[in-house]
């Protein structure tokens, strides 16, 4: 079944700016700005007043209704980024060999550098992704943060720590060491 029109309405926020040119969006907020190239996806978009943008598609088929709520979920993601910003917090996990990690600046770029892992003498780096910062906690033991405006490029970065950390030829049950995701969320007003 084909859908003649289908359209989803996205509200923004004050403070917060979309200009939109051939299916290039670009958010500024008062944490920064992001940009997102969805001209791959089929839609139309049009500003309905400064504070709403309907996402439209026409003569769409399941994939590309999906398709469309994709889009404004990607969006809205981009808003609460550059309104609030996103947190992720890692724990490292070892039974044995405590897990040592660190973040250093190669040529500019950002890398975390992961050491004694399962007793190991090899250093694991992985690389940071534009806009997140990676700190290491003060007040909890074993606990890494990464924040940024970007979920995807926040969620990425834990995805590569977790991965470069899986234990291989193992028993995966029995060896539990590596880091973990442990709490995600938005950024919250600390004043």
């Amino acid at each position: 079944m084909k859908f003649i029109q289908t359209t989803q309405i996205l509200d923004i926020p004050e403070g917060v700016t979309v200009s939109i040119k051939a299916r290039l969006i670009k958010i500024v907020g008062p944490r920064g700005s992001l940009t997102k190239n969805l001209s791959h996806i089929d839609v139309s978009f049009e500003k309905v007043n400064q504070r709403q943008i309907k996402i439209i598609i026409h003569n769409g088929d399941r994939k590309h209704v999906a398709a469309l709520r994709t889009v404004r979920s990607l969006v809205s993601n981009m808003v609460i980024g550059v309104t609030k910003g996103y947190r992720y917090k890692m724990r490292y996990v070892y039974a044995h060999f405590p897990i040592n990690i660190n973040t250093v600046t190669k040529d500019g770029q950002e890398f975390v550098e992961i050491r004694n892992y399962l007793g190991e003498k090899q250093i694991r780096e992985v690389k940071v992704r534009e806009g997140v910062s990676v700190e290491i906690s003060s007040t909890q033991k074993d606990e890494l943060i990464l924040t940024g405006n970007s979920v995807e490029n926040v969620s990425q970065t834990c995805a590569d720590i977790q991965q470069i950390c899986r234990a291989k030829n193992k028993d995966i049950r029995k060896f539990l060491d590596g880091v973990y995701v442990s709490e995600r969320g938005i950024i919250e007003d600390e004043y």
